[in-house]
Parts: structure tokens; C-alpha cells; sequence
């Protein structure tokens, strides 16, 4: 008998919430637990949609962490303004000026707390408190610089925070706001026992430390992309398991065989699969499900349907930064899509541009 009925878009599929069917994986999962006891700043990268977020969810406690999302536009003024927003301070902007020319904020926190909130007043930061007697409102008021990594860190000592900071997508950011930030993590780290949790789509194990050497031994990277057929076995059998139902296992072999290693992929056609088959939610009777399913086109109809984020890429990056004499992004992209995947993963010789380019020019 059935004691719980679970949705299908709960299960399968890539949606907004952690899926039911998380598996642990142990060099990955262990690897960014252990992490999190060490004090260090940790990355967590890896290819779209491949587990990144969802480690973290599965990983931490809501209340472990507070949350930025990172845009394309923001400067390093504007991330830790946002890391003091969602710290609970309200901003507001001054007519004060730094001795560089940044402007000053007013930076206020509002709590509830049984003991007064007392703070020091320094140099850093000109401080206005109201105290008050217990189970009251405690208000603190900064005039900071954003600018000042100092200045941030003075205001988050204040409140007594000591939560991980989560910058989400933070890829997205311009290149010189990364590369400005990876100074900030070592003052961070020096200055405080704040910890960041940096998660962007990349392949460079050590992106931030590229960024900034002396980051080396003070950030743990965990790659998301590490997916062994046996973790994506996993996933499918816990899928099962809460919908009662019963893959086919010819179909399942080659759903991994065809997913390059991607979870999503793997994900997606399984939910492809039980929809086929009218499966949308737990069945009362086991049911077996993807007899006959034509693997290889199931997982073409899902890669088609990113297409256009491929071709837009394809095509940026082909026209590249500037008119060049010998078209070289162009020749570029067109070995990288002609050579095979095994080529891609073990790497492309320069002898190898060479050839293919002679060839293609010597048909024309």
C-alpha cells in the first residue's frame, strides 16, 4: 500500500526545488561538508544545471546561510551592498564622501534581542546606537564605504553575524568585479571568521585563486560536474522507488550512456519517459515504464530544445572581440566542432588546427 503520493515534477525533471530524488554522492557531498568545518571559503563549480545549488540546499540548513544572487551588472560596491542587505541592514545613501571620492552609506540593523546590542566606535565606522531596556528593538547605524571591504566586515562584526554567505551565480558578474571580489576574500578571511560558499558555472578548479594567488590554501573548490554512471544509476532507482515504478532496463543503460555524464539530461528524459507513459504521479500498483523508448532521439529533442543558448554562443564566439586578418576565433570553433567528444576531453594539439584548416581550404 501507497503511503505517500509524490508529484512526477517533484521526482524527475529540472524545477526550482531540490528533487526528491536526491542521491549523496560521497566524493562530492563528503568533500564540501568536510570543507565547511575547515573555515575556509568554498566554490562549488561545475556546467549548468548540474547539481550546484541543490548540493548546497541538500548540505545546509536554511538558517546555515544567507543568500546573494549575482548580476551582470553589479560593481563591488553593489555586491556588498547586497551582502549587507540581505545581512538585514538597510542602506541608504550619504552626501559624504570617501578620500578616494566613493560615497558614504548609512548602514542601519534593526533586531529583537533580550541584551543590548553594544559595538564599539572607531575610525572605520561612525556609530549611533539606541539602547534600550530588555525584549526591545535594538537599532544600529553605520556610515560605511562600500568600497572598503573594512568597512563590511566592521558591520557584519557588529550584529554579531555569523552565517555563510552564499553568492550565487557568480559567473554573471563583469570579469573585474570577480577579480576585484578574490581580494576582498582574503581580507574576509584574515579580518574575520566569515565564510563565502562561491557557486558559478566554470570547468577552472581554481578560477579565484587565478584571480588572486594568494587565495592558494585559503579557498576549497568541489566540482558538481563529478557524475559516475553509478550516482545517475542512483538517481533513476530513487526515482523509482518513489513513484513505484519500474524503468526499463535496456532503456536505462542507454539514457546513461547518452547523457554525457549530465544529470539534467538524465533527469529530464526520465520525466520525458514517465509522462509518455501516464505517469504524473505515484502509482497504487507498480508499473514499468520506457519499454521501446528510442533513446537517442529522446535526448536530441532535449538538447534541441537549448539550442538557441548554443547557437547564440557558437555565433558570439566565432565573430569574436574584433575583425582579426586570419578570422582565428572562427577557425577555433570550427575544429572544436568538427573533432570528436574523446578529442575535446583529452585535449586538441595545435597540429591539429593546422591540418583542418588546410583541408577545408584545400576542398575550397
Amino acid at each position: 500500500m501507497v503511503e505517500v503520493i509524490h508529484k512526477l515534477r517533484d521526482v524527475y525533471g529540472v524545477g526550482r526545488d531540490m528533487p526528491l530524488n536526491y542521491v549523496t554522492r560521497k566524493d562530492v557531498d563528503d568533500e564540501f561538508i568536510s570543507n565547511l568545518t575547515r573555515d575556509k571559503h568554498i566554490v562549488i563549480f561545475g556546467s549548468s544545471k548540474q547539481g550546484k545549488t541543490t548540493l548546497r540546499k541538500h548540505c545546509l540548513n536554511e538558517d546555515d546561510y544567507i543568500v546573494v544572487s549575482c548580476l551582470n551588472t553589479m560593481s563591488v560596491d553593489d555586491l556588498n551592498g547586497a551582502i549587507l542587505k540581505a545581512a538585514g541592514y538597510q542602506i541608504e545613501q550619504t552626501q559624504t564622501r570617501t578620500v578616494g571620492g566613493h560615497l558614504k552609506f548609512g548602514a542601519e540593523f534593526k533586531g529583537e534581542g533580550k541584551v543590548p546590542l553594544v559595538a564599539s566606535v572607531n575610525a572605520a565606522a561612525k556609530a549611533e546606537k539606541e539602547k534600550t531596556e530588555q525584549n526591545s528593538i535594538e537599532v544600529t547605524r553605520l556610515e560605511i564605504d562600500l568600497h572598503d571591504v573594512n568597512d563590511i566586515v566592521i558591520s557584519l562584526k557588529e550584529i554579531e553575524f555569523r552565517k555563510f554567505i552564499v553568492l550565487e551565480d557568480f559567473h554573471y558578474l563583469p570579469v573585474q568585479t570577480q577579480q576585484d571580489f578574490s581580494f576582498a576574500l582574503k581580507a574576509y578571511h584574515e579580518n574575520s571568521a566569515i565564510c563565502f560558499i562561491v557557486v558559478g558555472v566554470w570547468r577552472d578548479k581554481n578560477r579565484l585563486i587565478y584571480y588572486n594567488g594568494d587565495l592558494t590554501n585559503r579557498v576549497a573548490s568541489v566540482d558538481a560536474d563529478a557524475w559516475t554512471k553509478e550516482s545517475l544509476a542512483e538517481v533513476v532507482n530513487a526515482g523509482q522507488y518513489l513513484l513505484n515504478i519500474t524503468f526499463d532496463q535496456a532503456t536505462v543503460e542507454q539514457i546513461i550512456n547518452h547523457s554525457a555524464e549530465s544529470v539534467s539530461l538524465l533527469q529530464e528524459a526520465c520525466f520525458k519517459i514517465c509522462e509518455r507513459d501516464g505517469v504524473i504521479e505515484t502509482q497504487r500498483e507498480n508499473k514499468i515504464v520506457g519499454c521501446g523508448v528510442n533513446v537517442p532521439d529522446l535526448m536530441r529533442e532535449i538538447v534541441n530544445n537549448q539550442s538557441g543558448r548554443y547557437s547564440a554562443f557558437i555565433t558570439n564566439f566565432s565573430e569574436g572581440f574584433q575583425q582579426t586578418e586570419y578570422d582565428l576565433y572562427r577557425w577555433l570553433m570550427y575544429v572544436v566542432l568538427s573533432v570528436d567528444a574523446g578529442d575535446l576531453q583529452s585535449g586538441i594539439r595545435r597540429n591539429v588546427f593546422s591540418k583542418k584548416k588546410s583541408t577545408l581550404l584545400g576542398k575550397n
